[in-house]
């Protein structure tokens, strides 16, 4: 099964670098994330960085699911990628891209994502999972134009 890739852009009227600084704040991360995945940062460092290690804990129909992601590439305040060690796909690499735009900062969010359980995961994939994650970003970006404004 191939990679899937959801995009997403939205401005906000804030400069880059605070743009940048609330999303290098790993606990702002729960504040963007729908309530309906009670998620939570297990662990996680003050502030991140290149390496930085981060756990997660979500439920999905009321299953606890854990995940653990690194901060591969870091780049203040241009942007940053973290990927999944251990989770729900066997594939997650979630790129954040800031650029100044005018009337703000523009944020691009690029994940690249590969499901478990193919070829069974591909048939539902487009009744389940890509809804779910298009849900989740409209959220997050709801949530951050609340913040960052």
């Amino acid at each position: 099964m191939s990679d899937r890739v959801l995009e997403r852009s939205q401005v906000v009227p804030v400069g880059v670098e605070e743009a940048f600084a609330f999303f290098a704040d790993p606990w702002n991360l729960e504040a963007i994330t729908p309530p309906w995945l009670r998620f939570h940062i297990v662990e996680a460092p003050a502030t991140l960085e290149r390496g930085s290690l981060l756990a997660y804990q979500l439920q999905l129909f009321g299953v606890p699911i854990r995940w653990r992601t690194e901060i591969l590439d870091w780049r203040p305040p241009s942007g940053f990628t973290d990927v999944q060690l251990a989770g729900p796909y066997r594939r997650w690499e979630h790129t954040h891209r800031l650029r100044p735009v005018s009337g703000g900062t523009e944020i691009y969010d690029r994940v690249e994502y590969r499901l478990p359980y193919a070829p069974l995961a591909g048939l539902f994939a487009p009744m389940t999972v890509r809804p779910w994650l298009t849900a989740i970003f409209d959220y997050r970006a709801c949530q951050t134009a609340a913040r960052l404004r």
